[in-house]
């Protein structure tokens, strides 16, 4: 008995054994994704990273769950937050909740920011760059999800060191509380600029 494999010339379905006649898959028949509700009221979230935790009990393994979440406005304002949990949900709700409390205002000029900065978390480094309109966000996952709900639409940036994305949001963070305006520098410095 000669065997076919899944897709190849000859076969029945060329879409493989599981597929339905009509062609659809599973997640076609689905239909689109349903929007969650906002768990938070005030600010837009993204939820940068869960991370799973095992503990091995008598009867088994003991599952709980970190998550990091990324808030902001997209005007300024923007924050970070964490939970643990023993389900996904209420870790993300905790996350949530404490991310409301640690935000707050960056100056953003113009779409971008004002000045060259770097910020630092641990071996960390982030590097933020002013772009002329049009660049957009050059960014990867974590540093994204800050510029963006940040209210920043175009920006280079580079990471040097440890890329876990935990390390990098805060190294971000960082980054965006050096940041200074015009006018800022000038009441600190006393001078016409």
């Amino acid at each position: 008995m000669v065997m076919q494999r899944r897709g190849a010339p000859g076969a029945s379905n060329s879409k493989g054994a599981d597929a339905p006649a009509d062609g659809q898959t599973r997640r076609e028949r689905r239909g689109p994704a349903q929007p969650r509700e906002p768990r938070s009221k005030l600010y837009t979230e993204d939820v940068v990273r869960i991370n799973r935790c095992a503990k091995v009990v008598k009867g088994g393994k003991r599952f709980s769950f970190a998550s990091f979440v990324v808030l902001g406005d997209t005007k300024g304002k923007v924050g970070f937050g964490k939970g643990k949990a023993k389900e996904v949900a209420s870790s993300i709700d905790k996350a949530v909740r404490d991310g409301e409390k640690a935000v707050r205002p960056y100056p953003i000029v113009n779409g971008t920011i004002p000045h060259e900065v770097e910020g630092r978390f641990g071996s960390a480094r982030v590097r933020l760059m002013p772009a002329a309109d049009g660049t957009g966000v050059i960014a990867g996952r974590s540093v994204r999800a800050v510029l963006e709900k940040a209210g920043v639409h175009n920006i280079l940036s580079k990471c040097y060191g440890n890329h876990n994305p935990v390390n990098l949001i805060r190294a971000t963070l960082d980054a965006l509380s050096k940041l200074r305006t015009k006018d800022q520098y000038q009441q600190l410095r006393g001078v016409e600029l």
